[in-house]
């Protein structure tokens, strides 16, 4: 009877050992997994940009932090992005840093275009953009091929941040897996410039309905 009852109790530790978080369920990944982003000092989630008495803010999305070299001047950030919550890539663990770069603050030429603000991030692909928010893109324009907008009390502006995008490691954007080889978000990354990164332009409401 004693010696059932302990192999019960080792069956049921090794049910609960493969079950647990953290247990044997990342025996495939090759590195692992941090419970956290490692952040370098001095980034930042969010950024206030002053201008002219109007108070814009931008971010916080999942896994970007960003570091102003000079806190007079948002003109131009350095930011870096980790695979916070496996958020970006299900092939690598979670909180791996994927990206670095740097963002330049631009505003969009009044085009006539009423900016979306549905949802907290309102995504508009270059095809349905107009073209002067396209073409007059930072150069190399081959690597500024993400825009994200700063918001106010009142939703998404057109001034925001032309993000320029240098992986760090090898990686496939899928979303964590949401997406596949059909969507434009979808692509292989290496590392140096990300020329693949989706040609796109969003327009953040604020986070009032959480992040993104």
């Amino acid at each position: 009877m004693r010696r059932m009852q302990r192999q019960i109790t080792l069956i049921i530790f090794l049910v609960l050992l493969v079950f647990a978080p953290g247990g044997c369920t990342r025996e495939n990944s090759s590195q692992p997994e941090q419970e956290s982003p490692d952040v370098p000092r001095g980034y930042v989630p969010t950024l206030e940009v002053r201008q002219a008495g109007h108070i814009l803010q931008f971010g916080p999305f999942v896994g970007y932090y960003f570091l102003p070299p000079d806190p007079e001047d948002l003109s131009r950030v350095k930011f870096v992005c980790f695979n916070e919550r496996q958020f970006y890539a299900s092939d690598v663990p979670a909180n791996l840093k994927l990206f670095e770069g740097e963002a330049l603050l631009r505003e969009l030429a009044d085009a006539g275009f009423d900016l979306p603000a549905e949802n907290r991030i309102n995504p508009v692909f270059f095809e349905n953009a107009p073209e002067p928010w396209v073409q007059n893109r930072p150069e190399p324009q081959e690597e500024f091929l993400h825009f994200h907008s700063c918001y106010d009390a009142a939703g998404p502006v057109r001034k925001g941040y032309w993000l320029r995008h240098t992986a760090v490691r090898v990686f496939t954007y899928d979303m964590g897996g949401k997406v596949g080889p059909d969507s434009p978000l979808y692509h292989p990354v290496k590392p140096g410039p990300d020329t693949q990164f989706a040609r796109i332009i969003e327009f953040d409401r604020g986070p009032d309905t959480g992040q993104n």
